[in-house]
């Protein structure tokens, strides 16, 4: 598969990056002011931005129509303001996106996409199961993070992010991904 360099220093497969640069030249996204995080991290956060396009979640996810699309952050934040920046003007789906950062799993009250941050590692196993049942995309880069139950892995590989998706989970969140997506993405179902 060919690998592609992208201008923040990157490499992604083909597909992947094709997505990414999409997400990058329509949101007009201003990387030289963004010392904090690492390239790495301002590369997942377009990802996590990227991932509320590429999902469906059931209308009861939502409180209203116009009600926004949240992207949390559980446990320390890699993001710094990056992610926040992102998303600050973008809409998807006639929706506004809005960010939120938790310190506990039972500080979420409405969040679409969660990025568990490595802090939460040794907890993981409790905080899945109580977001069980709920239409969260859940995400994190924690290196064994599908085969515990999670969702979408974004895993640096060679300084290449790849994506590790778990469909069964998804799906029993009723959560649609779109098959864009999941084209650029290893699947795979964790063992029993």
């Amino acid at each position: 598969m060919a690998r592609v360099l992208g201008s923040r220093g990157v490499q992604a497969s083909a597909g992947t990056w094709c997505v990414v640069c999409g997400l990058l030249l329509l949101g007009g996204l201003d990387a030289s002011a963004q010392t904090a995080p690492s390239r790495e991290y301002q590369v997942k956060a377009v990802f996590l931005f990227n991932f509320a396009q590429f999902v469906e979640w059931p209308p009861a996810a939502f409180a209203s129509a116009n009600s926004p699309i949240v992207i949390g952050v559980l446990g320390e934040n890699p993001f710094g303001t990056y992610l926040d920046e992102t998303v600050r003007g973008e809409q998807v789906n006639n929706r506004p996106l809005a960010v939120q950062r938790y310190r506990r799993v039972d500080e979420i009250k409405t969040c679409h996409v969660l990025f568990i941050s490595r802090s939460e590692t040794n907890h993981l196993e409790q905080i899945l199961a109580s977001l069980k049942g709920r239409s969260i995309l859940i995400v994190s880069d924690d290196e064994d993070f599908v085969q515990r139950g999670g969702m979408i892995r974004l895993a640096t590989v060679q300084n290449k992010i790849r994506l590790i998706v778990n469909v069964d989970a998804a799906k029993a969140a009723n959560l649609t991904i779109s098959s864009k997506l999941l084209r650029a993405a290893e699947l795979m179902t964790p063992s029993k």
